[in-house]
């Protein structure tokens, strides 16, 4: 309903033989080019602000180019950094384009080694130079690095403050210029360690450049490099040598899959698209484990290493709701479960009035949560049906049973997204009446007065487009009651680890909670825990606590729904309107293997976390009150 934006998604492909091999088994040596592109664009929900890809090629000379990169900011961004790839090749004979040893020595991103991403801003930043991948350059080609990742830092002031006092100057106030700085600092160091080493064993001239090549250790950079990163990240990275490498946060936050055989290593975001791009089974797939490494050197020789030590692991949840496609066998089921564990809550709410009830959902992520609840009032009907033959007793009569077998759970596409808004028009009333008619109704599809009208969302988080346009478009059919369904609990609590929602005064759940303190005379427990929270802002992060917490205590989930459908409800809806929501016992009912739950709990996974939240607080409450 409200789109989120979410950072980012990556793709890495090793290819393990040589180029002619492809051309030969695959028609064209373009096999890792093809593939990640691919792996891109099944991933292009994940960032559509913009995309960039780097290519590494193995064994160039000396005078010859071996790293490449393309960017491109857009929606159009994946098409377009790959129409620029293929522009290099339009003037070359069918026999040239054919020849993987022509490609390998003369053509650029003929390489052996890809990194893709897909970017989606949630820092405000934007622009060209804030697309991945980022690249630090060096005449040594083991120092050379090209960096990507899905990842925010929850500590860049202190890193930033650190590698400044230690000498080193990033570029730009940024956490992946930084993460570029702190690892390429670090392979500078192991390239150094490597080179005195080699020196002292009587290696000369090009010689050492090979042995530093052959020994390089990523392992080593990234355990020294990463061990101060507090946030969720997948990073990914290769150098100028051919080393590649992604590394997974410890607490396992962001989402990260690979797969190897004897010709290729791939590793994405999202597990389908690597079944899709490669057609493997889900069993091939692994899972990049919390703070682990995947590694492969310059010879295509992979291991898994430990970076960082796995904390209690706190999978994203948001990533199964959400972001990730659902297209994925354990999302899917996943997103089902939701919405049948919201039956009885909805029951509740339509008064039981099943028969008079219709079912829809609001396109288009809740869809497989809509099937799930589905079935879930299907299996309630059955015993529903069952009881009522039961209390017929032993010889119903033909009608009886063919009136109670004819109730069916009534379904219907109500909402349609019909037009994407331009923001061409500034004039306020002229843009809110726009946004009314973002959605259209299917006219007919329900009982004018009599019928109940239930429509599933997989997150409520601003209310925004239910106050300017979902609820008043369905007010016009005329129900009886609007019942709003999410099927994730509230969003209470700023994300800081990739989800673009970082202030309080964006979640309507916080807005509902502040308006019943005031209403019922507690501006006190605001003032404490703004004065809590402000107290304990001189302490390290690790021992700070989430005072906001505090503002939800004293009300139930209903108390809050309720307020929120007081502050979104147009003026002159006829219909009453309710708003249901999954609880946290559902979803981790739901999901158990994603436990990070932080924006509906408030329970940090990394103090980084903890600190953040507490500032948003103490920003909202000082630009709102006087304490």
């Amino acid at each position: 309903m409200e789109p989120l934006k979410h950072e980012c998604g990556v793709a890495m492909i090793r290819l393990l033989k040589p180029l002619e091999y492809y051309r030969e088994k695959y028609g064209t040596w373009m096999y890792g080019l093809n593939k990640l592109y691919l792996l891109m664009e099944k991933q292009h929900n994940r960032g559509q602000e913009g995309a960039g890809l780097a290519c590494v090629k193995l064994e160039a000379n000396p005078g010859e180019e071996y790293m490449f990169r393309e960017r491109a900011l857009g929606s159009g961004a994946i098409t377009e950094i790959f129409g620029n790839v293929q522009g290099n090749f339009k003037d070359l004979t069918p026999e040239q384009l054919n020849d993987a040893e022509y490609a390998k020595k003369y053509l650029p991103f003929a390489g052996e080694v890809y990194m893709g991403h897909l970017r989606y801003s949630t820092t405000g930043k934007s622009g060209i130079s804030y697309v991945h991948p980022f690249l630090r350059r060096n005449n040594w080609r083991a120092k050379n690095l090209a960096l990507c990742g899905n990842f925010n830092m929850t500590n860049v002031d202190e890193i930033f403050a650190r590698i400044t006092a230690d000498g080193q100057h990033p570029r730009k106030y940024a956490d992946t210029y930084i993460m570029l700085e702190q690892v390429g600092h670090r392979l500078d160091r192991e390239v150094e360690r490597l080179y005195v080493q080699c020196e002292a064993e009587g290696l000369k001239g090009v010689d050492i450049t090979h042995a530093i090549e052959e020994r390089i250790d990523l392992a080593n950079v990234l355990k020294t490099s990463s061990k101060e990163w507090d946030g969720g990240y997948v990073i990914c990275g290769m150098t100028g040598s051919g080393e590649s490498f992604a590394v997974r946060d410890p607490w396992g936050i962001r989402p990260a899959f690979w797969y190897m055989d004897d010709e290729i290593m791939v590793l994405a975001s999202e597990r389908p698209v690597i079944q899709t791009a490669l057609n493997v089974p889900v069993e091939s797939i692994n899972e990049l484990q919390p703070g682990q490494a995947i590694l492969l050197n310059k010879a295509g020789k992979m291991r898994l290493a430990q970076i960082n030590r796995a904390k209690e692991k706190k999978a994203c949840s948001f990533e199964r709701i959400y972001f990730s496609r659902g297209s994925d066998m354990d999302i899917y089921k996943e997103r089902k479960l939701l919405g049948e564990k919201l039956v009885n809550p909805i029951l509740k709410a339509i008064d039981y009035e099943v028969e008079h009830t219709v079912f829809s959902f609001i396109p288009n992520t809740a869809e497989v949560a809509f099937y799930g609840m589905l079935e879930g009032f299907d299996n309630y009907l059955n015993e529903l049906k069952v009881r009522k033959i039961e209390e017929l007793g032993h010889n119903p009569g033909h009608e009886e049973l063919e009136k109670i077998l004819s109730w069916r759970i009534r379904s219907e596409k109500v909402a349609i997204k019909d037009i994407k808004l331009r923001t061409f028009i500034a004039e306020g009333n002229s843009r809110n009446d726009l946004a009314a008619h973002v959605y259209d109704i299917t006219y007919g599809s329900l009982v004018p007065h009599v019928d109940n009208l239930v429509i599933i969302d997989d997150s409520i988080v601003r209310g925004t487009t239910l106050k300017q346009s979902i609820i008043s478009i369905l007010d016009r059919l005329n129900p009886k009651k609007i019942v709003i369904v999410s099927s994730s609990p509230q969003v209470r609590y700023p994300d800081y680890y990739g989800i673009d929602m970082a202030s309080m005064d964006q979640f309507i759940a916080f807005k509902a909670a502040i308006e019943l303190l005031k209403e019922r005379d507690m501006k006190d427990v605001i003032a404490r825990a703004y004065h809590k929270s402000k107290n304990q802002t001189g302490l390290p992060k690790e021992q700070m606590v989430n005072y906001v917490k505090e503002i939800y205590a004293p009300f139930t989930n209903e108390e809050i729904a309720a307020k929120m459908v007081e502050l979104l409800t147009p003026k002159g809806t006829r219909a009453k309107v309710e708003i249901v929501y999954q609880t946290l016992d559902g979803l981790h009912e739901a999901c158990p293997s994603h436990t990070g739950d932080w924006y509906f709990s408030g329970d940090y996974p990394t103090p980084g976390g903890v600190k953040l939240v507490n500032q948003a607080f103490i920003d909202y409450i000082e630009k709102i009150y006087q304490f």
